[in-house]
């Protein structure tokens, strides 16, 4: 039987592949959702699993030839919970929004009332945004950061909390550079019987790794994704009380999903045993110590943080007094070899297609090795962007600079050209 691989089968995609790998590997990867996997996490990821349906749960499926495919889900189901210190874990999500989405059917009925951080703020689209399924099934109502410190105001959240009285609260970010007050949500969420949902889809894997303090004590719900700070495949995953387990699963499978991605949750378990380690902890740390070495080079050069710094993997930064916008100054970097996204910053006036922020993190360069020196560096070369975002010359010089760095620190899971 004739069964070529990729490069035989398909050359424009393996060429479109090579490329995508040289890219990650010769650029300097500053989008905070996004991180490198292990060669482990990569290779299950690509396995025959693939080849499997298996509805429904370990021991409870709806197709034959599950023996497997049982182990390996309840090693993933198993490593979750020991993880995290959670009662029980779903980890069929196929990513972080279908999680969120599980637990509004599971506890909510179309128009109930559910509030999450605002999304120019910091918040998640499945928070109850306008544009979501989650702001159009559900009566959204939005907190917001305060206008001077950009933090979290826990009376303003529990005021509004009083005033709408919530099905579900959730606490949770994308671009939210400070640590999250856990306890203080569920007892504002105890205060007027809501659900407390925790997001953790960004700080997953600095959780795990204690840089940062644990919602599952306090949480009725944990959701995640299993990539990001967790460097696992792209999946998601429900953490929960184990009163809540049943509604959980009914609403995951067969609520909204069918069968479950074998593949991933294989690559899944992967990730959560390799974040068991004692390494894991040593980079859940290092990332922070980056992201507060490059805020502090940051406010050096005088480039304006939102909130003033970081807590997290997370910056936010102000380039207006740069006389760019954030858009004009995400195409400038990625032209010098450094990637990251134009993000709208709280309060901000401009649209959100060309906003006035850039966000950034360090999960990535610190996957590749990068310590507080290359963070520091890192800052520098975005500052001098920002300060000639027209300077060619200046660009393709930084370029050459970062593909040197880059080589110094080569990149997990991609194998060199």
């Amino acid at each position: 039987m004739y069964d070529p691989d990729l490069a035989l089968a398909d050359p424009e995609i393996h060429a479109l592949v090579r490329s995508e790998e040289r890219r990650q590997a010769e650029c300097i990867r500053l989008i905070p959702s996004e991180n490198y996997a292990s060669r482990a996490v990569l290779e299950a990821s690509g396995t025959i699993l693939t080849n499997k349906y298996s509805e429904g749960y370990p021991e409870k499926r709806y197709y034959q030839g599950q023996i497997y495919i049982d182990a390996i889900e309840t090693l993933a189901i198993h490593r979750a919970c020991a993880l995290f210190g959670a009662e029980h874990a779903n980890v069929q999500p196929y990513s972080g929004s279908p999680a969120n989405l599980a637990v509004y059917l599971a506890f909510c009925q179309p128009g109930d009332v559910v509030m999450g951080l605002s999304l120019p703020h910091g918040g998640h689209l499945t928070h109850g945004w306008n544009v979501s399924i989650t702001g159009k099934y559900f009566k959204s109502v939005q907190y917001s950061v305060d206008p001077v410190t950009h933090l979290i105001d826990y009376d303003a959240v529990r005021a509004l909390a009083k005033e709408h009285r919530p099905k579900l609260l959730f606490a949770g970010a994308t671009a939210y550079p400070r640590q999250f007050d856990f306890a203080a949500f569920a007892a504002i969420a105890a205060e007027v019987g809501a659900r407390f949902v925790a997001d953790i889809a960004h700080i997953a894997g600095l959780v795990a790794g204690g840089a940062h303090p644990s919602p599952v004590p306090y949480a009725d719900v944990v959701t995640t994704t299993t990539h990001k700070t967790l460097r696992g495949p792209r999946g998601g995953m429900i953490l929960c009380k184990s009163a809540f387990a049943k509604a959980i699963d009914r609403a995951v499978f067969p609520g909204l999903q069918g069968g479950p991605h074998n593949h991933t949750t294989a690559a899944i378990a992967v990730a959560l045993r390799e974040a068991s380690l004692p390494a894991f902890k040593v980079y859940a740390e290092q990332v922070v110590k980056n992201a507060k070495a490059m805020a502090e080079e940051f406010l050096a050069q005088g480039l304006p943080l939102i909130s003033g710094g970081t807590d997290n993997h997370l910056l936010l930064m102000d380039v207006t007094g740069c006389d760019i916008t954030g858009k004009q100054a995400a195409v400038a970097l990625e032209s010098a070899g450094i990637v990251l996204n134009y993000n709208t910053i709280p309060y901000d006036p401009r649209k959100p297609f060309d906003p006035s922020g850039i966000r950034m993190g360090t999960p990535a360069i610190t996957s590749r090795g990068m310590r507080e020196d290359q963070a520091r560096q890192i800052a520098r070369w975005i500052g001098a962007v920002l300060r000639a975002s027209a300077d060619e010359t200046l660009l393709a010089t930084i370029r050459h600079e970062v593909v040197e760095l880059c080589r110094q620190f080569p990149a997990p899971g991609i194998v060199a050209h």
